[in-house]
């Protein structure tokens, strides 16, 4: 593969993979505007984003199978489609309760493009090159947090709420057509898998029996619930704890992100010198004691607005090392099955992230200390559920440099 050809497929996946987190971050700072055009409260608003998160998680079971049956692209065309529909309805919406059910429906259209760059990534390159892949797959997401919120701050605040969505539709146009054009049709279609629910059911569950999968997929998915938490609570935080304006948190989020491009750059750096395995369990060991450290100095009252933010930056560079290789080794034992399988590790990690952002709304009112215990609580949990699951692996299935698979007995 040509370095060039490489990099174009980087970028073509990352997009697919940027769409998500940009239509969740984009229309943050608008929350307050969009529950005075509609008549309701922030709080019913934010409803919104948990129905993002169910129709995402819930989307990515549906692609799997489908993925696997007819091939990459048809499905995407379709899903990015749904999205592109729903993303205009949301311009022209005129009530809370038909804008919670379109931001349903853009999250089934928009996980088609999250499940199929997981997918493709597996179809097009080796096993080892992986967690490296899955680490430039973050620096082009990365950006998406540093850019979404910022430009949403100032187009809510320039041109109104109903111009994010205006843009985020002419982002699914654009992927789209990247997307049918620059993508090569990397799996052949496979017609023996059937759509009926017994056999996808039963495609589901031979997935998830796989030891490897269910250790690295729960793991993953358990401490990267951490960010959920976090974006799910940052309005409260930054906009009524710290009373910063509109503006000022959409550059808090961003620089935010640079703690993930840094961290997920730096992982690629270091998976030279240590595996996959190493890795996770570095990050894992530093992300609980920040976020111990970060719950004994909430639960004192010792921290300022600068504090706050300078916590989070260390907990969320920890989740950048830590994701890209519980990504790579859940899925490394799949060759056949891959989008079922990165389908799965998807709606496990949304559905759990949805639940912690749930958490959230319930408990985080006027302090972050509650915020803080659901991300030391998540973290340990992950530590501990990694080494239980660990002693279930007789055949694992290791990323080196020299060979693409390893089977260690």
């Amino acid at each position: 593969m040509t370095t060039k050809k490489y990099i174009k497929l980087i970028l073509i996946l990352g997009s697919l993979t940027a769409l998500g987190p940009f239509s969740i971050d984009m229309y943050l700072p608008g929350f307050s505007d969009i529950a005075k055009d509609l008549n309701t409260t922030v709080a019913k608003v934010s409803m919104s984003l948990s129905s993002y998160f169910v129709g995402i998680s819930a989307g990515q079971l549906l692609y799997g199978p489908l993925l696997d049956r007819f091939g990459r692209k048809k499905p995407l065309f379709i899903g990015l489609l749904v999205y592109i529909l729903a993303s205009l309805g949301c311009i022209y919406v005129t009530n809370i309760d038909s804008f919670i059910f379109l931001r349903f429906v853009q999250a089934i259209g928009s996980c088609a493009a999250t499940v199929a760059s997981v997918a493709m990534v597996r179809d097009l390159f080796p096993v080892k090159d992986i967690p490296k892949v899955f680490s430039l797959l973050m620096l082009v997401v990365g950006l998406s947090p540093m850019l979404a919120p910022t430009v949403g701050g100032y187009v809510t605040e320039d041109f109104g709420w109903h111009t994010v969505f205006l843009i985020l539709m002419f982002m699914g146009i654009f992927i789209l057509a990247a997307s049918q054009i620059g993508l090569p049709n990397t799996y052949k279609p496979d017609p023996s898998i059937s759509l009926k629910p017994k056999p996808i059911i039963t495609n589901f569950l031979k997935v998830l029996k796989e030891p490897q999968f269910y250790t690295y997929a729960f793991t993953g998915a358990i401490a990267f619930s951490g960010l959920f938490s976090y974006v799910a609570a940052s309005p409260i935080i930054f906009m009524d704890i710290y009373h910063v304006d509109a503006k000022t948190y959409g550059w808090i989020f961003a620089f935010m992100s640079v703690s993930f491009i840094g961290s997920s750059q730096l992982n690629s750096i270091l998976l030279k010198r240590f595996s996959s395995e190493q890795m996770i369990y570095g990050a894992l060991i530093s992300q609980s004691v920040v976020s111990i450290v970060f719950l004994i100095l909430s639960l004192n009252n010792l921290l300022g607005l600068y504090e706050t933010i300078g916590m989070l930056f260390l907990f969320l560079a920890c989740l950048g090392i830590s994701n890209p290789n519980t990504a790579g080794l859940t899925l490394a034992p799949f060759a056949k099955n891959t989008g079922s399988a990165s389908a799965l590790m998807g709606a496990i990690q949304l559905g759990i992230g949805a639940f912690a952002s749930f958490a959230i709304g319930i408990f985080v009112k006027d302090s972050i200390a509650p915020m803080v215990a659901i991300m030391t609580t998540t973290t340990i949990t992950a530590f501990i559920v990694l080494n239980i699951g660990k002693r279930f692996i007789k055949h694992k299935v290791e990323l080196l440099e020299n060979d693409d698979v390893v089977i260690e007995h």
